[in-house]
């Protein structure tokens, strides 16, 4: 509440952007980045409640290590991957200057700016080593944190102990630097309104898609790969009507959602990177409120009225859904919309929850669809269509000036406010494309990797079986010798 209170202050909106991140102690950002902690925290209670009794401490533990082992990877290896060409992104800041050096594979002819990877800043260290690049590394830890855990506490526990570390070190040195880079640090899909006039480029407001879809695309993935497929039902137990998931710790899940509710508040608006000045933030907590809220209560109804009671489980991961589609809008669109899709993420959740559990017969006991997929996929593809200008000037470094004949038009999709200009079809094109390559990036990679581990861990218990059939045929041939032997002499 108190950082809140402190992000919606004129004060802080003047003292504040990414022209001022170099000048000192930014508190009210750190105060907002420390109170983003709760969200990670919120997701490893949610899921240790959703989760099988039997797994759910290995759901909680796999949320700590995944969280542990993405902090670290990212400082290593991938602050340097995600931001290591951040002062060729036209920043005014001094503290980004010296980071410049971007690794590409698209020559110059095909345009500016298509950016794939950093290659500076290594640990820190170098042109890393400045008072606004640490602020930006500390803004950073709780979505590469939460990018991490996803996929661990989906897999935790039903998988070989080698895929929960292979997995995190997918997510946090590799996956979650390079979809940073290409989305915040001046990558080729930020550029894409620049280069191709596909409006201000993909637009992700608070990690939508470079946390929760890609941290879904690996996860899911996992899923399919290394976890056996649900039992298929018989006739008659097809016939009868399935109960709700079964939420053994409902305390958890409702405290979880409510860590998850208060942390997004200030889970955003502790990038140094956003201008505020262009942002509404007051919109963009409301945007927050209203479509987790909605998020909780569509669920709640839906389950009262199927079921005749409502269930804790399928609200707390509604509520959450509904704070992971404010995460992509943020502040560019208007409060009835985000309340909108808050109630669309709702209802979606136990929906895709009985569709992916019971006909697909895939294990997900986490919520990894419902709440991180399904809802990452909503919000960034409602933006093209609910974006209504008033926000993001000069997002991507485009329309500075004007955007469409407008001045001061921001990010803009179908339904613009009064006096805007509609950007249609350009910004949902924009956002198909950064859609596609994230899930195809998270997607594509995981399962290279856990198909592989899936072939080798076959191999070896093949291996061993065919060694323990070999062990156990000199053991039946004296069996057999003996009875032999008995038969005679009894003769």
């Amino acid at each position: 509440m108190a950082a809140a209170a402190v992000l919606t202050s004129p004060a802080w909106a003047a003292q504040t952007g990414p022209g001022n991140a170099a000048q000192g102690l930014d508190l009210p950002r750190l105060l907002a980045a420390s109170l983003a902690w709760l969200v990670p925290a919120g997701f490893v209670l949610l899921a240790a409640a959703g989760a099988q009794e039997s797994r759910a401490w290995q759901a909680a533990l796999g949320g700590v290590a995944g969280a542990a082992l993405g902090i670290m990877l990212f400082f290593l290896v991938g602050f340097a991957l995600a931001f290591g060409g951040l002062g060729l992104a036209g920043s005014t800041v001094p503290g980004y200057s010296g980071l410049v050096w971007e690794w590409t594979l698209l020559a110059g002819q095909w345009g500016i700016r298509w950016g794939m990877a950093g290659l500076s800043g290594w640990a820190l260290t170098g042109p890393a080593a400045t008072p606004a690049a640490y602020e930006l590394f500390f803004a950073q830890l709780p979505w590469v944190a939460t990018a991490a855990m996803i996929p661990l506490m989906a897999l935790r526990g039903r998988t070989p102990v080698l895929s929960s570390l292979l997995g995190g070190l997918l997510v946090g040195g590799l996956l979650y630097p390079l979809a940073a880079n290409w989305v915040w640090g001046g990558g080729w899909l930020a550029n894409l309104g620049a280069n191709l006039n596909l409006g201000h480029g993909f637009v992700d407001f608070a990690g939508a898609g470079t946390v929760h879809l890609l941290a879904a695309g690996v996860g899911l993935a996992g899923l399919l790969t290394l976890v056996p497929r649900r039992p298929r039902r018989s006739n008659a137990d097809a016939a009868a009507a399935r109960p709700l998931p079964p939420v053994h710790l409902p305390l958890l899940a409702v405290t979880g959602a409510l860590l998850i509710l208060a942390g997004s508040l200030g889970w955003a608006w502790a990038n140094p990177l956003l201008d505020t000045a262009t942002l509404l933030p007051a919109r963009g907590l409301i945007a927050v409120v209203l479509a987790a809220s909605a998020g909780a209560l569509a669920p709640l109804a839906y389950t009262w009225f199927v079921a005749d009671h409502a269930d804790p489980l399928m609200a707390a991961r509604g509520l959450a859904a509904g704070a992971v589609v404010a995460a992509a809008v943020g502040p560019f669109i208007p409060p009835w919309a985000a309340a909108l899709l808050g109630v669309t993420a709702g209802l979606l959740t136990p929906l895709l929850t009985y569709l992916v559990c019971e006909v697909l017969r895939i294990d997900d006991d986490s919520g990894l669809t419902p709440v991180h997929l399904a809802a990452g996929l909503l919000g960034l593809l409602a933006l093209g269509f609910f974006a209504d200008g008033l926000a993001g000037a000069g997002w991507n470094g485009v329309g500075q000036n004007q955007f469409l004949g407008v001045p001061g038009q921001g990010v803009t999709g179908l339904l613009a406010a009064p006096g805007m200009q509609p950007d249609w079809p350009g910004q949902m094109q924009a956002q198909l494309i950064g859609v596609a390559a994230l899930i195809g990036l998270a997607f594509a990679a995981a399962l290279a990797l856990f198909g592989l581990l899936a072939l080798m861990t076959r191999g070896l218990r093949m291996a061993r079986e065919a060694r323990g059939a070999q062990d156990a045929q000199p053991e039946e041939a004296a069996a057999v010798g003996l009875e032999a032997v008995a038969l005679e002499v009894e003769g």
